[in-house]
């Protein structure tokens, strides 16, 4: 058995962060969201992990390498143009050779991992297996169509008024034959909207007559692709794993709720911290208020200020700003502090995309 990840893409809906950090790096409870599919994989014990990448290649091969850290053996496959997700499949073939796999998108969380449905796919022997899980806007997603006997029958993409309260989320399982619908006659053609769509794998598959099945996941599943779904799902994984883990310095002026993690050579001065919290390595914490839902990357600094609920890269710095800090994510190498002019202004350093909010 084998795996392949799709890690490429250019994350337009986290514009500026991803201009120059590809959006599977990004910090989600202060782990790159790469690695929780990554790890959901090495997990399941499959040695061998394709990973598809384009211009994102050199920074993920700097986070994974490979794969000796976790003891697996990574392959990255280069996917020049986009042409959808099946397009995944059908140029991951060499590196399948013959074998059954999973494929799991780069960008999608599972908060109760995947071996439910994996050894469901290894007992079952299917040639196919459709993962699909409760969704309150399955309409947005492809959507599994059964008959009268639960039997599956067919995969819509996006149907007007579906059948069922049920969505196909980013994680799918195939035998071999699947590379059977790249080639002939019957081969799947782009959708309207140019690409190669996975749920055509899937019906194509079952009008062959193919082994089809079914695994409907626990838990629940994020896709952390927008500004507001990166804070809930880093609110959701800090809520169900929720530790207290003190490995820096806190004076006797300051106060650590339950639920706080301070990374190495970090230190907490005069300052009050409300978990859950995670606080990376080498961070100096002065003065300051830090609330709930909070991850701050190595390597900052926060002096005379507030802030919760919020994303905050590497080596940022936040310096006497009066006002509290709220639901934001703040990028690398960034400055934010208070004016020195006697009339208050406002001064920007600004990329394409940004918001700012301003109080009255």
């Amino acid at each position: 058995m084998k795996a392949i990840i799709a890690a490429g893409g250019k994350g337009t809906r986290l514009y500026p962060l991803t201009f120059t950090l590809n959006k599977h790096l990004l910090p989600i409870a202060n782990k790159p969201l790469l690695l929780y599919p990554f790890e959901d994989i090495v997990s399941l014990g499959i040695k061998e992990i394709g990973i598809i990448v384009n211009d994102s290649r050199p920074s993920i091969e700097k986070l994974i390498g490979d794969g000796s850290d976790w003891g697996v053996k990574v392959t990255y496959i280069d996917q020049p143009i986009a042409k959808g997700l099946a397009h995944v499949v059908q140029i991951s073939e060499k590196f399948i050779d013959g074998d059954s796999f999973i494929y799991h998108l780069g960008d999608n969380i599972f908060t109760q991992g995947i071996k439910r449905p994996f050894n469901k796919f290894k007992k079952s022997k299917a040639d196919a297996m459709l993962t699909i899980i409760e969704h309150h806007e399955n309409y947005r997603l492809g959507v599994p169509f059964f008959d009268d006997d639960g039997k599956l029958v067919q995969v819509v993409e996006k149907p007007e008024t579906p059948p069922n309260r049920f969505g196909v989320p980013g994680l799918y399982m195939f035998g071999p034959k699947v590379f059977e619908a790249f080639k002939g006659k019957d081969a799947i053609k782009p959708s309207a909207r140019g690409e190669l769509e996975i749920v055509d794998l899937y019906n194509y598959m079952l009008k062959k007559g193919h082994k089809v099945e079914v695994a409907e996941l626990e838990g629940e599943w994020r896709d952390p692709g927008k500004f507001d779904d990166s804070l809930e799902t880093s609110r959701l994984l800090m809520d169900l794993n929720k530790r207290t883990e003190i490995n820096g310095s806190v004076d006797k002026d300051s106060k650590l709720a339950d639920g706080v993690v301070l990374g190495k050579g970090s230190k907490v001065i005069n300052s009050q911290i409300i978990g859950p919290a995670i606080i990376g390595d080498n961070v100096e914490i002065r003065n300051a208020y830090i609330g709930p839902y909070t991850t701050i990357s190595n390597d900052c600094e926060l002096i005379n200020c507030k802030i919760e609920y919020s994303i905050v890269l590497e080596d940022v710095h936040i310096v006497d700003v009066k006002g509290k800090i709220e639901a934001s994510m703040i990028g690398k190498h960034t400055q934010i502090r208070q004016t020195r002019e006697r009339v208050p202004v406002y001064s920007f350093m600004v990329a394409d995309h940004c918001r700012i909010d301003l109080p009255f």
